[in-house]
C-alpha cells in the first residue's frame, strides 16, 4: 500500500519510482516541468487530485499504465515529416553515406523514439530509392527504438490506416504499401531489414558504428544535464562522418564541438570525430581435434572434456527424456543417476531457474538456438549466481535434428562487470561533462584540470573499449532475437488458437451424454470421453494409443471388426447398430452404436468415429408400448380414436371393429355421431366442448349405436381428450350396456310384483 503523505514533491518522487519499478521506464532525466504536467493531465481525466491518489490508482488499474504511457511519451509522428528536412536528407546526405561506403558497404541506421513506426520505414524507403530493393535488403540494417511497448507493438505490424498514409508520396505508396481491406501494409522485404527493440537512450548503452542517427522532437524534453549524457551517447554511436538528424525546434548542437552543422536549417549536423581511439580487440581461436584416434579413445576423451568442463549440459531426446547431463550440470541443479532416463518435464530444472520447456519445444520448431540471458539462480546454502542459458538442436550427418541440448553458463562475473562498467561509464562521463564545462570558462588557468581530464579519457577509453566489445556481442543478439520474436510471435499466436480450438473441442466432447470414440486408420484410440470412461471404468490415459478391439471392457467390441473396416474402405457411414453389454458395475445394458468415417477435408478417411448411446430404458419403453398396444388391440372392450376436428375414426382397436360391424378403412369415413341416431352432429359437439376446452377432464354419457344392421345397442361412452399429442386426438372407450339394462329391468318388475 502506498505511504500518504502531505508532501507533494514527495508523492511525485514515489509516483515515478513506481512507474520505474513496474514498466522499468527510466523518467529522471526528463524535465520536471514537462513530465508533471502531462502527468496531472492523466489524473483529470481518471479523477485523481493528488499524485498519492494517483499512485493508488495506478495500483489497483495495472492497465492504466498504457494510457499514461500513451500521455507522457508523445507519440507523435508521420511519415516524412517536416518534408523539406527529408529532401535535404535525400539530397545531401544519402549520397554521401553511398558514396563513403562503396558499392558493398553495410549500413547501419539508428532511429531513437521511433514511436509507431513511421520514422525508420520513411529511412527504408528513402534508402530503397537510392539503393534499389535488393541491395537495400542485403546492405542496410534499420534500428528502430522506443520506450512505448505499445508503440513498438504496432509498429512491427506496420499495418496503417489512410489517413496515416496521407503524407507519402504516392508513388512510394503503391511501390511500398499493400492495400489490404481498409488498410495499407508496409512491403515485407523492407520490414525485415528494420529492427524494433525497447531502448531507453538517457540510460541503455548506445548501438555502435552507426552511419545516420535520427533522434527527432526527443531532447528537448530532457533536462539540460540529461542532454549532456545523452549527446555523448549519441556521438558515440556514429561512425566517423556519421550524420544526425534532429528534430525542427531541437537547438542543443548550436555551440557543441561534438557535430558540425550540414544543414543547420534542417537540423542535420556530422559528427565531428574525437582525437582519441580505441583499440581494436582480440581474437579467439580454436585448437583443431586430431583425427587418427580410435573411436573408444575419442569417445573418452569427449566424455573427459565434457565431465572437466565448467559448463553444464544437459540433452533432451525428441521424446522429451532427459539422456545425457555431465558432471557439472549434476551437481549445479542435483540431478542424480536415476533422472537419466525420465521425462524433462518432471524434473525441476525444467521450470528453474526459468521456464525451458516451452523454449525446448521453440528450438524444435524454429531451428534455431535460442539463448537466454543472465537467469538468476539460487541453491541453499550457496549464494546466488546468473546463469546464461543456450537451447540448441543437436544434428546426426544425415541432418535431421535428434536431440535438444541445453547448456548453462556462469555468468555472474560477467552481469556483475556489466553493472560495475555501466555504473562506472555513466559516472565518468559525468565527471567529463562537469570538467569540460569548467574548462570552457577557465581556459587560461585551468592546465591542471586538463591534465587530470586527459587522464580520466584515457581511462575511459578502456573501460568503453571493454563495454564497446560487450555492447557488440548484445548487439548482435538482440538483432537476432529481435528477428526471432517477429516469427515466434505469429507461432505463439497460431499456438494459442490451436490450444483454445483444441480445448473447446474436448470440453464439447466431454460434455455430451453419448459415448465418442476416436480412432486412427489402424483402429488405435486417439479420443475416449467422459461418458465412456464412466460406463467402461477405463480413463482417456489408459486406452489412448491401444488397439480397440482389443480392449478389454463389456462391449463386445470384436462384433465391431467388420463394420469398420468397411467403413475404412467405403469412407460411408454404417447402419447403425444395438448390441448388449455390460457396463463396469455390472450392469447390462443396450447399446445403439452409429460409425462413421473421420475426414479430413473431403480427403481419404483417416480413422473411425464410434457415437455409443444407453437406450436401455428405451428399448424397455418401447418394448411396453407394444406391449400395451397388443393388449389394447386384442382387447374386447371398444377403444376408439377420433380426430378432434371433425370426430371422424382414426383407429380402432379389434373389439370396436367387431361390434360396430364396420372394417377400419369404412369407419375412417365415418363420424362417431353418424352412429348415435338419438344425437345430430350439433349435438355431438356441445356435448364434446367442455372436454376439447379443457373445463372437464372426461366426459361419461349414455347413447346408443347403431350397427349396418339397422339394429341398435345402448352402450355407455367415456370420452377423454389429449390435447398435447401432435396431432391431438379424442379417445372413446365403449362399454355395451344392454345386459345391464335388462338386468336393471328384470328388477323392476320383481320389485313391483306382489308378493
Amino acid at each position: 500500500m502506498t505511504k500518504k503523505t502531505d508532501d507533494p514533491d514527495s508523492d511525485f518522487t514515489n509516483l515515478i519510482r513506481h512507474i520505474q519499478e513496474s514498466r522499468g521506464i527510466d523518467f529522471r532525466g526528463y524535465k520536471r516541468t514537462s513530465l508533471e504536467r502531462r502527468i496531472r493531465r492523466r489524473m483529470e481525466e481518471v479523477g485523481c487530485d493528488s499524485f498519492a491518489a494517483y499512485h493508488a490508482f495506478l495500483e489497483a488499474h495495472p492497465q492504466e499504465f498504457i494510457d499514461l504511457l500513451n500521455t507522457v511519451l508523445i507519440n507523435v509522428t508521420s511519415f516524412f515529416r517536416d518534408n523539406e528536412a527529408w529532401e535535404v536528407m535525400r539530397r545531401e546526405v544519402v549520397p554521401r553515406i553511398l558514396e563513403r561506403k562503396g558499392e558493398k558497404g553495410q549500413i547501419r541506421i539508428w532511429s531513437v523514439g521511433c514511436a509507431s513506426g513511421e520514422e525508420p520505414y520513411s529511412l527504408a524507403m528513402m534508402f530503397a530509392e537510392a539503393l534499389g530493393t535488393a541491395d537495400f535488403c542485403r546492405r542496410v540494417k534499420i534500428y528502430a527504438t522506443d520506450l512505448d511497448d505499445a508503440a513498438l507493438n504496432t509498429a512491427r505490424h506496420a499495418t496503417y490506416a489512410p489517413r496515416d498514409v496521407e503524407s507519402v508520396p504516392e508513388p512510394l505508396l503503391e511501390r511500398y504499401f499493400e492495400r489490404t481491406n481498409n488498410h495499407y501494409v508496409f512491403q515485407r522485404e523492407l520490414r525485415k531489414c528494420v529492427i524494433f527493440g525497447r531502448h531507453n537512450v538517457v540510460s541503455d548503452a548506445p548501438i555502435s558504428r552507426i552511419d545516420l542517427l535520427i533522434c527527432r522532437n526527443l531532447l528537448i524534453y530532457l533536462e539540460a544535464d540529461t542532454q549532456g549524457v545523452v549527446l555523448p551517447r549519441l556521438h558515440y554511436a556514429l561512425v566517423n562522418d556519421g550524420f544526425l538528424f534532429l528534430g525542427k525546434a531541437e537547438t542543443q548542437l548550436a555551440r557543441s564541438r561534438m557535430f558540425e552543422p550540414v544543414d543547420l536549417k534542417s537540423r542535420i549536423f556530422a559528427k565531428v570525430p574525437q582525437e582519441w581511439r580505441r583499440t581494436p580487440g582480440g581474437s579467439l581461436s580454436l585448437a583443431s581435434d586430431t583425427s587418427g584416434s580410435r573411436a573408444n579413445q575419442h569417445a573418452r576423451l569427449l566424455e573427459s572434456i565434457v565431465d572437466s568442463s565448467s559448463t553444464g549440459y544437459l540433452a533432451v531426446n525428441a521424446e522429451g527424456v532427459l539422456v545425457f547431463a555431465n558432471t557439472h550440470a549434476r551437481r549445479l541443479f542435483e540431478v542424480e543417476e536415476t533422472d537419466i532416463g525420465r521425462p524433462f518435464h518432471d524434473l525441476t530444472i525444467s521450470y528453474r531457474p526459468t521456464e525451458l520447456r516451452s523454449r525446448i519445444e521453440e528450438v524444435r520448431n524454429s531451428g534455431r538456438m535460442v539463448r537466454i540471458e543472465h537467469q538468476s539462480f539460487s541453491r541453499a546454502g550457496s549464494e546466488p549466481v546468473r546463469l546464461t542459458i543456450e537451447v540448441a538442436p543437436l544434428y546426426s550427418r544425415d541432418g535431421k535434428a535428434f536431440a535438444t541440448l541445453l547448456s548453462f553458463f556462469d555468468t555472474s562475473r560477467i552481469y556483475l562487470l556489466q553493472q560495475e562498467i555501466e555504473a562506472a561509464q555513466e559516472s565518468l562521463e559525468t565527471t567529463i561533462e562537469e570538467l569540460q564545462s569548467s574548462n570552457e570558462e577557465l581556459e587560461t588557468t585551468n592546465e591542471e584540470l586538463q591534465s587530470t581530464n586527459e587522464e580520466l579519457e584515457t581511462t575511459n577509453e578502456e573501460l568503453q573499449s571493454t563495454n564497446e566489445e560487450l555492447e557488440t556481442m548484445n548487439e548482435e543478439l538482440r538483432s537476432t532475437n529481435e528477428e526471432l520474436e517477429v516469427a515466434n510471435e505469429e507461432m505463439r499466436r497460431q499456438s494459442e488458437e490451436a490450444s483454445e480450438y483444441r480445448r473447446y473441442s474436448e470440453s464439447i466432447l466431454r460434455s455430451i451424454d453419448v459415448g465418442i470414440i476416436v480412432l486412427d486408420e489402424n483402429l488405435t484410440v486417439q479420443s475416449w470421453n467422459r461418458w465412456s470412461e464412466n460406463v467402461w471404468g477405463l480413463r482417456n490415459e489408459e486406452v489412448a494409443g491401444e488397439v480397440f478391439l482389443d480392449l478389454d471392457i463389456g462391449l463386445p467390441v470384436q462384433r465391431l471388426r467388420r463394420p469398420l473396416h468397411e467403413i475404412l474402405t467405403t469412407q460411408t457411414p454404417a447402419d447403425p447398430v444395438e448390441m448388449e453389454a455390460m457396463d463396469r458395475r455390472g450392469r447390462r445394458i443396450t447399446c445403439r452404436i452409429r460409425l462413421s468415417p473421420l475426414l479430413y477435408d473431403n480427403r481419404a478417411a483417416r480413422g473411425a468415429v464410434l457415437i455409443i448411446e444407453d437406450v436401455t430404458e428405451r428399448a424397455r419403453s418401447d418394448a411396453f408400448v407394444a406391449y400395451l398396444g397388443r393388449i389394447v388391440g386384442q382387447s374386447l372392450n371398444e377403444v376408439y380414436f377420433l380426430d378432434a376436428a371433425t370426430f371422424n375414426f382414426q383407429l380402432v382397436n379389434k373389439g370396436a371393429e367387431d361390434k360396430l360391424g364396420y372394417s377400419l378403412d369404412a369407419l375412417r369415413q365415418i363420424a362417431l355421431h353418424d352412429l348415435m341416431p338419438e344425437i345430430d352432429a350439433a349435438a355431438f359437439g356441445r356435448l364434446v366442448g367442455p372436454l376439447l376446452s379443457g373445463d372437464k377432464a372426461e366426459i361419461v354419457l349414455e347413447t346408443s349405436i347403431e350397427r349396418p344392421d339397422q339394429s341398435v345397442r345402448p352402450v355407455e361412452l367415456c370420452m377423454q381428450y389429449f390435447g398435447e399429442e401432435q396431432p391431438p386426438i379424442l379417445v372413446a372407450m365403449a362399454h355395451d350396456v344392454t345386459e345391464r339394462q335388462r338386468i336393471g329391468l328384470d328388477e323392476s318388475r320383481a320389485e313391483s310384483t306382489p308378493g
